[in-house]
């Protein structure tokens, strides 16, 4: 299939398209052109793999770092892509277990290290610059509020809770495609992001906040 064709499909069978298409120049031998048609799965899916690593990394840097590190392991494996999952599943969880590599590697050597403070090229940055579209300075100010309460409170959920909350509801991703991407099963996803729901409910007391995250619950 060429680029032109698979750009006609739906985003998940073109991505699966161009992966399988990747993966067949490799077999042949034709590196140039495989490495040309991966930069295409990387423009697509750069953005919001930044914006996954970074709430695992809580750190710019180190969430540009993880996911750069992640796109060439996924490039180097891609033998062992199966056509059946969605790339961006696949290669979520490649992400993800590249990111709690770091954070254990971090954790070890946290003693020797301060923390990255906020300003310029740092986690407030980060955020901001990734918060899209731009609206009045009053709305920017209570959306920034609302971001800062919203990711100390996360901060304060269970790793796993944390994970599956982030996928569930800022990625929109099913329990079956969590499941794939954590390797955790369906049953106990929903568990995890039952109680990462109640515990922030506790830690926002805010209606509001609460009522949303329920709409963007999503199931299989």
């Amino acid at each position: 299939m060429t680029g032109a064709q698979a750009a006609n499909l739906p985003g998940r069978e073109a991505d699966g398209a161009a992966a399988s298409a990747v993966k067949a120049l490799q077999a042949e031998g034709r590196l140039p052109e495989a490495r040309e048609r991966y930069a295409e799965l990387v423009r697509r899916h750069q953005r919001r793999a930044l914006r996954i690593a970074f709430h695992y990394m809580r750190d710019a840097a180190e969430a540009d770092e993880a996911v750069q590190d992640a796109f060439v392991k996924a490039y180097s494996h891609l033998a062992s892509f199966r056509e059946e999952l969605p790339f961006e599943v696949w290669f979520t969880r490649i992400l993800i277990n590249g990111c709690l590599d770091r954070i254990k590697a971090r954790t070890r050597r946290a003693r020797w290290f301060a923390p990255m403070p906020d300003g310029p090229g740092g986690q407030q940055d980060f955020a901001e610059r990734t918060a899209g579209k731009d609206p009045s300075p009053e709305d920017r100010l209570l959306a920034r509020e609302r971001r800062v309460m919203l990711t100390r409170a996360l901060a304060k959920l269970p790793e796993r809770q944390r994970s599956v909350f982030m996928l569930s509801h800022y990625e929109g991703c099913t329990s079956r495609e969590v499941s794939a991407m954590t390797g955790l099963n369906e049953s106990t996803v929903r568990v995890h992001l039952f109680r990462a729901i109640r515990k922030l409910r506790v830690l926002l007391a805010d209606p509001g906040i609460e009522g949303s995250v329920e709409k963007r619950r999503v199931h299989p």
